[in-house]
């Protein structure tokens, strides 16, 4: 639940409404340690499953070991998924055959499970520090990834490790742009100008869900063609440019709400006006896209900005790589690999062409070439 504090955003309850104080004090520990309030949300959902697990087995906190850890596992591999929407017609783990994109299962992805490990595993090394855990932390690690992980030279290869006993194969996520035909389909789904603004902001900008969600109306720059958006990683306050057109949806917005003073932009529609979250701004796509047999994401917006900079020819990507602010050159280097959904003109040019016989070139002796490769 909230906490009601800038040290404190985040409290994890017992079942009798208790505050349970060793999650706390990692939680503070953390927030001390400058993580935003989210992945203080993130961290106490990550505790709070693990203490449910704990408190099944009647196992305290301080006497866990790796059967404990077995035990969250398995039941996160069980378990279903209450964030989950069920794809209707499609069953879990097939692919969207109108976006090319899977269809998300009904539990924990392998990437949530992996991350759960890693935040038991950080709230017990947390309590080791200070004497006040088991002497052998329950989450297993593996020695060679923290080797391979280590500072090294940008020309040595990355050095292969094995995963930690009981850590799930998480697969690499490529990143995947909307079609322009999608785009213009779901654009046109959208019902009001607010919605129109804001998804015309996303795709020109690139900008994260959250970063955009909390544009201020002094964060605009209607000359430059630019907001001002605070960054999800380091915090600071950082422009991200916007097409005249998103700068055109986003006036009539504001013709049209009369937005006054210094508050947010984005603000709900019905009833008092309140600021848009992040979970109400989710149900904006996913209403658009039920009607259009779709699944794109708020975050697929990202990557199609991403795609299309990428992929234009006057862009450099090092250029591309300022405008997404990308710590590493090879993140924005994802966006430049070419898919088949890509290819399909190029595939359908090859495929009618006839086949070409095999033909020598004339300078090779043709009794060479028998006495190497055999008879034709």
């Amino acid at each position: 639940m909230p906490g009601g504090s800038e040290v404190s955003p985040w409290l994890v309850l017992d079942s009798a409404e208790r505050e349970i104080e060793p999650v706390s004090r990692y939680l503070r520990d953390r927030m001390l340690g400058d993580v935003s309030p989210l992945t203080c949300r993130s961290y106490a959902y990550d505790l709070l499953r693990w203490f449910r697990v704990l408190w099944a087995v009647d196992v305290g906190w301080e006497q866990a070991t790796e059967a404990e850890t077995a035990a969250l596992v398995g039941w996160l591999r069980a378990a279903r998924n209450p964030q989950r929407r069920r794809a209707a017609g499609y069953p879990a783990g097939s692919v969207n055959p109108t976006t090319g994109k899977p269809v998300l299962g009904p539990g924990y992805a392998p990437a949530t499970i992996s991350h759960n490990l890693s935040v038991v595993h950080g709230f017990y090394a947390f309590h080791l520090h200070y004497g006040r855990s088991p002497v052998v932390n329950p989450i297993p690690e593996n020695p060679g990834r923290r080797q391979a992980l280590a500072h090294r030279s940008p020309l040595e290869n990355r050095r292969p490790h094995r995963r930690a006993r009981l850590r799930p194969k998480v697969p690499v996520r490529q990143p995947r742009a909307i079609p322009d035909q999608q785009w213009d389909e779901l654009f046109a789904r959208l019902g009001c100008v607010r919605d129109r603004a804001l998804f015309s902001c996303y795709v020109a900008s690139g900008a994260r869900a959250s970063e955009l969600l909390g544009v201020r109306l002094p964060d605009i720059d209607w000359q430059k063609g630019q907001l001002w958006v605070v960054s999800k990683g380091t915090r600071a306050r950082q422009p991200v440019p916007v097409s005249p057109e998103a700068l055109a949806y986003l006036a009539a917005y504001f013709d049209e709400a009369g937005l006054p003073g210094s508050g947010p932009v984005w603000r709900t529609r019905r009833g008092k006006a309140r600021p848009l979250t992040y979970w109400a701004a989710r149900r904006i796509i996913q209403r658009a896209t039920e009607g259009l047999d779709m699944n794109w994401t708020l975050h697929d917006m990202r990557h199609t900005a991403a795609t299309r900079l990428a992929r234009d020819p006057a862009m450099t990507l090092a250029e591309v790589q300022t405008i997404l602010r990308h710590a590493h050159v090879t993140t924005t280097a994802l966006y430049t690999v070419v898919g088949l959904d890509d290819l399909v003109d190029k595939l359908a040019e090859h495929y009618s062409r006839p086949q070409q016989p095999t033909a020598w070139t004339q300078t090779y002796d043709a009794s060479d070439l028998e006495a190497v490769f055999g008879a034709r």
